[in-house]
């Protein structure tokens, strides 16, 4: 399938690159000058451009790949992961964001700072954020970015991946610092609209629904075929579609997506990605007022229906199209076609877009995997630099200067690159990449997922408590995570040569996060009520039982080190700006602090401001429409999960 692209795919690509890049230094110039403007957008935002870039946040080429790629090889139960985040995204709405915008918060860390005070909390956080963004984010979008590649081109895989680190490098400086919601939204626009052409030509090109169902069931590889009822009954079974590729929910001991682990595994999981993630939870905080955040997490709800339509049932077809490839079940074969042994289900959706769309349609998709893969490189590489800088790198070194946070910003952001490549030929063999990235997810995320919810919805939890329940998360996570990927899982068909222990084999990913979840709840339990309790005056307005509270807060510490230093101006300092030379004023005005005559406002004005931005009133009527368009989505999603149960 590997070609040369056409020059009109070309120049779609390098268009589409323009366009979003124009896009970029266009809003870039909006809400400058200010750390609300550049965090928060000016807390300006209106719902649809915050529910579409909650959405393309989520929705990366590791999706792209992956979702397709499980469809091909299990059907359509990998939908339950866009269907449950749909309810998730109600609790972000309707129970964390009031609690967050009430709190008057940016980051994540900066709350738990204000709840429990201290910053252990924080720095460990800030490493388990670099660990998570190391072993699912970079690695699994490099990984999917490369491949998809390797399949439009005839290249080397470490080729692609470097390709892509250039690449990034370049979009990060052409494309600006801000302005990450409006391309976002511009993306979503066109990553939407070129799936939904694909899936239209895929259901065409098959004959429809109804054919594609029947198909699905019949799309064996050649190899099962030729040895279809033989003796070796455990390798011709390995090519053919499970029975229940057409069900949501699958019994308690499937092998792939256990009813009890979809109900409640990965809702934990969900909720820490969606409910306490900095990247999610920072886009809902831009919006301009209680009703349009939570009129953005409805919006990206029913955008969430549309994964299952745009790349799952793509993926299934892809394997009707491609059985001896995107279904093969020897692993000699697999390994020819796409150097892993454990199935070449990855290739579905690269393998599709090649076969079905026309010129120009396939540079314009080949060009939003590509944006959605290097949009997502630089927010990670963005972010991991600062957290490591700031929460990290700050603690060791409290006098550090400007130009020594800004190299070790870099140096961090290389170290971990390097050991995402590293780390690539273990995603590769992994088999299934939707599943690999959940699976670390359970193995790490439970924990601040029981921390988050035990801070927001109970008063007693305290910093010893929340602190010593992470550390036993954090090692019982890890010692799952070491212990998994320390044995080789053999391909299907050669199970007999399995020598994993029972505890690893037979306990899938989603129920050891329930496993996990609930000793961090017990851990975290137990020292806080053990423990001196906080007292009441830290406690306005930082849970949700005291969101609307008027009461005074006092801060159970203060960074010593903001207050004494006014922590580091890495895009030069503030001063006298006439008299700086050109380029400190090329530096501040790329990182947005330009400087601006601003009106000198009265201490009354400035508290009136942010009682304002604090404010999560709702009016009646519209607090009364957005609780129905809740009710009627999650009754959509109800009615689909049980249609297809």
């Amino acid at each position: 399938m590997a070609t040369v692209l056409h020059w009109g795919d070309i120049l779609v690509i390098l268009g589409y690159f323009l366009a979003v890049i124009l896009v970029g230094l266009w809003s870039s110039c909006r809400n400058r000058g200010s750390v609300e403007g550049y965090f928060l957008a000016g807390r300006s935002m209106h719902w649809i451009p915050v529910g579409a870039s909650l959405f393309a946040s989520n929705i990366g080429s590791g999706h792209f790949v992956g979702l397709a790629g499980s469809g091909a090889s299990n059907g359509i139960g990998i939908a339950v992961f866009e269907l449950n985040a749909i309810f998730i995204l109600m609790l972000l709405g309707w129970l964390f964001v009031p609690v967050y915008i009430a709190s008057g918060v940016f980051t994540m860390p900066e709350y738990l700072k204000l709840r429990f005070g201290g910053q252990r909390i924080r720095i460990y956080l800030a490493g388990l954020a670099l660990i998570l963004y190391v072993f699912t984010k970079i690695s699994a979008d490099l990984y999917s970015g490369a491949l998809f590649m390797t399949e439009a081109v005839t290249m080397n895989l470490y080729l692609a991946v470097i390709i892509l680190l250039v690449v990034s490098a370049v979009f990060t400086i052409g494309g600006g610092l801000t302005a990450v919601i409006w391309t976002d939204f511009a993306q979503v626009v066109i990553m939407v609209a070129g799936a939904f052409v694909l899936m239209i030509m895929s259901f065409i090109e098959i004959g429809g629904y109804e054919v594609t169902v029947k198909k699905y069931f019949e799309a064996w590889p050649n190899t099962t075929r030729l040895n279809y009822g033989s003796t070796n009954y455990s390798y011709w079974k390995c090519g053919i579609p499970p029975a229940n590729s057409m069900n949501l929910i699958r019994s308690a001991d499937d092998g792939s997506l256990p009813w009890p682990g979809i109900m409640f595994g990965l809702t934990i999981s969900s909720i820490w990605y969606w409910c306490s993630d900095q990247v999610i939870v920072q886009r809902t905080l831009a919006a301009k007022d209680m009703h349009h955040a939570k009129a953005s997490t409805i919006f990206a709800g029913y955008l969430k229906f549309l994964p299952l339509w745009l790349l799952v049932f793509p993926g299934m077809i892809s394997r009707i199209m491609f059985p001896d490839e995107v279904g093969c079940a020897d692993p000699d074969v697999c390994e020819k076609v796409c150097n892993s042994r454990k199935g070449c289900t990855n290739i579905a959706f690269p393998r599709l877009v090649l076969k079905v769309m026309p010129t120009g349609l396939k540079g314009l998709i080949l060009a939003v995997m590509m944006s959605a893969l290097i949009s997502s490189l630089t927010s990670v590489f963005n972010s991991s630099s600062t957290i490591f800088t700031m929460d990290i790198w700050r603690r060791i070194r409290k006098h550090a200067t400007d130009i020594e946070l800004m190299i070790v910003g870099r140096v961090c952001v290389l170290v971990m690159v390097v050991v995402s490549v590293v780390w690539i030929p273990i995603v590769q063999n992994f088999g299934e990449l939707f599943h690999y990235i959940q699976a670390i997810t359970s193995f790490l995320a439970p924990p601040i997922c029981a921390v988050y919810l035990l801070a927001i919805f109970w008063k007693r939890t305290n910093e010893p408590g929340a602190f010593w329940g992470l550390m036993v998360g954090l090692v019982t996570g890890l010692v799952r995570f070491a212990w998994e990927y320390s044995y080789s899982v053999p391909p299907c068909g050669e199970e007999a040569k399995d020598t994993r222990p029972s505890i690893i084999k037979d306990v899938h990913y989603l129920h050891f996060g329930c496993i996990l979840f609930g000793i961090c709840v017990i851990v975290t339990v137990v020292i806080s009520l053990l423990t001196k309790p906080i007292d009441d005056i830290h406690m306005p307005r930082l849970t949700f039982w005291s969101r609307f509270s008027k009461e005074h807060r006092e801060d159970i510490t203060v960074d010593e080190l903001q207050a004494t230093t006014g922590g580091p101006q890495i895009c030069g300092s503030d001063g006298d700006y006439a008299s700086q030379p050109w380029y400190n004023k090329a530096g501040q005005w790329i990182c947005g602090i330009e400087k601006h005559d601003a009106p000198v406002l009265t201490p009354e004005e400035k508290e009136a401001i942010k009682r304002k931005q604090e404010s999560i009133h709702e009016t009646r009527w519209w607090k009364i429409f957005l609780n129905v368009n809740a009710i009627f989505l999650m009754t959509l999603a109800v009615f689909l999960w049980g249609f297809y149960a």
